[in-house]
């Protein structure tokens, strides 16, 4: 078994332009990480990946990328699973072949969101939207490569993390719509019904390496299932309220002056979301030994970034 030091020489990370696998690399530093874009190896295409991971010769394969348009899976689910599950499973035979860890991001949509408990990751699963099956496909295709691999005397060392609500300060995602529209209009309306923990990237990665670290120096490596996210919980309507509430606090100009509480029914979109996102990651904490800060810390070193890069001279960013 290599030590987590040698696990950590040569990580393959893809989705590398992505919010998730953009904060990995940072980490990682350029020495260390391979960042696979879809230029360099193109999920959509899973024949291609053995090639393309066999030319790299990663001693890890951290698999951030992923089809993560909700709605617009609705009407692609084609692509949605060649993304979200048959590139998965090829990485994962690779790895299988060559003895290499893998990590891969899962969802809390592979959920129903009924009742109002944190989700553990043995709750039964059935998912809302195609963009929930074509994740959980994902999981259940790396887990038949594992069962797998060790009829054949190999190892699959794996761990799927299911995680909520990912953000950071660059690109589309709610933060930065929040914050645009709250530039622009005067009232917003939020869903409230949706409850879940919004989840920082760069703390999402860092706990990611430190888990696969802590994995790589077990006695045996814990494959298998995992949740892991920023603590405590919200709705979408009181992250959006804490965003504009750091916002100001960040002196970031502003228009808004009301946000109102919807319920989802009140916003039908193509692909229902479940109302309760919240995930148990106590399973984490006691066997990778890993546990995230809460959702409204991520949210406040994030505004601090923001803030700075608003505030730079030109020319100094």
């Amino acid at each position: 078994m290599p030590s987590p030091s040698h696990s950590l020489d040569r990580v393959l990370v893809t989705g590398a332009n992505g919010q998730l696998g953009r904060a990995l690399i940072q980490l990682l530093g350029p020495h260390r990480a391979i960042a696979a874009t879809r230029d360099v190896l193109n999920l959509e295409f899973a024949p291609s990946i053995p090639a393309r991971l066999g030319y790299f010769k990663p001693t890890a394969v951290i698999n951030a990328g992923a089809y993560t348009a909700v709605d617009k899976a609705e009407s692609d689910e084609q692509t949605a699973m060649w993304v979200n599950a048959e590139a998965p499973a090829k990485m994962a035979e690779w790895c299988a072949a060559h003895d290499v860890p893998f990590i891969h991001f899962s969802t809390d949509y592979v959920f129903n969101g009924e009742g109002d408990s944190p989700r553990t990751e043995d709750h039964s699963t059935n998912p809302l939207n195609v963009y929930g099956r074509t994740k959980l496909e994902g999981e259940r295709q790396i887990e038949a490569v594992a069962r797998e691999s060790a009829k054949q005397g190999r190892e699959l060392r794996y761990l799927i993390f299911r995680t909520s609500w990912v953000y950071d300060g660059q690109g589309k995602n709610f933060l930065n719509t929040m914050l645009k529209l709250g530039a622009e209009r005067e009232t917003l309306k939020v869903v409230s019904d949706q409850i879940g923990a919004p989840t920082y990237a760069p703390h999402l990665a860092d706990a990611t390496l430190q888990a696969l670290e802590n994995a790589c120096s077990a006695q045996r490596f814990p494959s298998g299932i995992y949740h892991l996210c920023n603590t405590g919980e919200t709705s979408w309507h009181g992250f959006a309220s804490a965003i504009f509430d750091e916002a100001r606090a960040h002196e970031i100009s502003l228009k808004i002056r009301e946000i109102s509480p919807i319920l989802s029914s009140e916003y039908p979109t193509p692909a229902r979301r479940p109302l309760n996102s919240r995930l148990d990651c106590n399973k984490a904490l006691e066997v990778l030994k890993v546990r995230m800060p809460d959702w409204r810390t991520g949210l406040s070193e994030c505004m601090d970034l923001l803030s700075h890069k608003i505030t730079a001279p030109k020319g100094n960013s």
